[in-house]
């Protein structure tokens, strides 16, 4: 089985490598003021072995820029973070883009996004200034049933293939977010005909068993976890920091990789990391799967 490799987290890279204060604007405010970073960190994942890099647009939406004062910059943004992946893409000589379409509103809060038909206009109007540059469009972190309309709603104009990354219950991995089951999505990938469906930002345990309900989405499936120890409910309101989360300490490349391990044997061929895993995790799981780096 041949597994395609994702790359790992950027918000806390980011984070770690530039030991810049986390805000509101969480990886957009780094790569404002560290835009080097950013192509720093989506070269080094292509020299651990990923085949594709994930750009720096998961928080780049006017429901965080317009209150920080930055919605004037939402397309220039947009276009620095695609050329920054680009960029490390080239220089690897090598690789895929995908063009990250994060949840509005808020992550984890399904509810605080706006109506499908809603999010469908901001949403489309990020896909229009992506496309061309980028592979695939990645949506993640899609908490509910109505947040992922939202966002194929927005993707359905182009032709470029689509993603969706979903996140589960920490505790149920058979329930999104939302509480709404797992199952109850896998129509709608089919009626937008979505190319892949992942899980993502959920801890481990929870997308093991999250996909074995993917399994039966009929196309590829896969899955990259977060390290947190959990999603605290302070962090689940807008304007929060991560701050509000706990890393992990059982959770390093080995431990994770073992984990990754059970989701190619349940059948997943996507595979990468989320919030907290870094470089040395995607190493760790081109180790694991058989990926010649030389």
């Amino acid at each position: 089985m041949t597994i395609t490799l994702l790359d790992g987290g950027m918000g806390q890279e980011l984070l770690a490598r530039t030991g810049a204060e986390p805000t509101g604007l969480w990886a957009t405010q780094v790569m404002i003021d560290h835009p080097d970073a950013v192509r720093g960190i989506h070269a080094d994942y292509f020299a651990a072995g990923a085949d594709i890099a994930t750009t720096n647009t998961y928080a780049i939406h006017r429901d965080r820029l317009d209150p920080a004062g930055r919605g004037e910059a939402f397309e220039a943004l947009h276009k620095q973070a695609v050329d920054l992946a680009v960029a490390a893409r080239d220089a690897a000589g090598g690789g895929k883009i995908a063009g990250a379409l994060g949840p509005l509103g808020w992550s984890y809060k399904a509810e605080l996004a706006p109506p499908s038909e809603i999010a469908g206009d901001l949403y489309a109007e990020i896909v229009a200034i992506q496309d061309g540059a980028v592979d695939l469009f990645l949506l993640e972190t899609m908490s509910g049933i109505d947040q992922t309309r939202g966002g194929l709603i927005g993707t359905a104009a182009v032709d470029t293939p689509v993603w969706v990354a979903l996140s589960v219950d920490d505790e149920d991995g058979t329930k999104l977010r939302s509480g709404e089951p797992l199952a109850e999505v896998l129509p709608l990938i089919d009626d937008y005909d979505v190319e892949a469906v992942l899980l993502n930002c959920s801890r481990p345990e929870a997308i093991s068993t999250g996909l074995t309900v993917l399994a039966d989405a009929g196309r590829p499936f896969g899955a990259y976890a977060n390290g947190f120890t959990s999603i605290s409910e302070s962090f689940k309101a807008a304007g929060q920091t991560v701050k509000e989360l706990t890393r992990r300490q059982d959770l390093g490349p080995v431990d994770y990789a073992d984990f990754a391990e059970r989701w190619a044997e349940l059948g997943a061929t996507i595979i990468g990391g989320c919030c907290e895993t870094g470089p040395a995790h995607i190493a760790e799981l081109a180790k694991r799967f058989g990926k010649d780096l030389t």
